[in-house]
């Protein structure tokens, strides 16, 4: 169903268009400006078809009305954990064993599909919108946006902190500060290197807990570069738990021991902000890291 969001203009807004009110004031992209235009009843000023370079007065009423979207994504899929929703964005604990979207290896059993399945029993449409990903394998927080507005305003706003197990005790705190390339165009394996790599990768590092052969590090990250924790910390010589690609400790697991376990932004509407936990995957607390374990909780709202 569409997504009605209404504003009352207040003293500091007045004598200002309505396409500067929504672009700068509001966060809404100038594509979905032009949408709103030319969807019918996309934007009403006080009860009435309204035009962007229409101005606004204090006390005005602003209806906008950001039309449903439905995508080709078969709704199918087990149920989510989820850890919140409303009509904006819907947060989500990802299993490791689930893939984010359909590719010719993964159909039907994705998060998008399962998200498909979910907002199809709610009535609404899908058109899956991830602010981010995780790779399979890794488990955690996953915050999709729910209309095109969310998707635009959180956008490289979502500051997540990760979990994971690693081989050995690597230093009490640290920066991988190394580029990452793609070593074969063919494949999806990363690698680091000064000389090759383009892209500039940024990952600290905290040691939580350590045991005789491996330990539990808290991981911030100042980029997002695909297999970036994972590359980094294999540079470092200290492996992912379960991680066959990138090292050789643990592979047993079935799965890299990495988990996004919290995230924080200003909603993308009602601009509070909001801090989520989640749950971690039951093989953490089966190797004895118990100290750091969550719950699904938002923290603040």
């Amino acid at each position: 169903m569409p997504r009605v969001i209404n504003y009352t203009i207040p003293d500091e807004h007045s004598g200002i268009k309505i396409f500067t009110f929504l672009k700068y004031r509001k966060g809404f992209s100038t594509k979905l400006i032009r949408t709103l235009k030319n969807t019918p009843g996309g934007i009403i000023l006080n009860g009435s078809d309204a035009r962007t370079i229409d101005f606004l007065k204090s006390g005005d009423i602003l209806n906008v009305t950001i039309p449903d979207t439905s995508g080709a994504i078969e709704p199918s899929g087990e149920k989510l954990d989820i850890i919140y929703e409303d009509d904006d964005i819907i947060v989500i604990n990802k299993s490791p064993y689930m893939a984010m979207h359909p590719t010719h290896n993964h159909q039907g059993d994705t998060l998008a599909n399962a998200l498909a399945a979910h907002l199809e029993s709610e009535g609404k449409g899908c058109v899956f919108r991830a602010v981010g990903r995780l790779d399979k394998g890794t488990a955690g927080i996953v915050v999709c946006a729910l209309n095109p507005l969310s998707a635009c305003k959180l956008s490289g706003k979502v500051k997540k902190t990760y979990y994971a197990v690693v081989k050995g005790v690597p230093e009490d705190s640290g920066t991988a500060d190394v580029p990452i390339y793609r070593p074969d165009p063919g494949k999806t394996l990363r690698a680091c290197s000064y000389e090759l790599g383009k892209e500039t990768a940024v990952t600290h590092w905290q040691v939580i807990e350590k045991r005789e052969t491996c330990s539990l590090i808290k991981l911030r990250l100042e980029t997002g570069r695909t297999h970036q924790i994972r590359v980094h910390m294999a540079y470092t010589g200290h492996p992912l738990a379960g991680d066959n690609m990138y090292g050789d400790f643990m592979n047993e697991i079935g799965h890299q021991m990495l988990f996004c376990g919290e995230c924080e932004f200003e909603h993308p509407v009602t601009g509070k902000a909001m801090h989520f936990t989640a749950k971690p995957p039951e093989e953490f607390e089966a190797l004895g890291f118990t100290d750091f374990m969550h719950k699904n909780t938002v923290i603040q709202i």
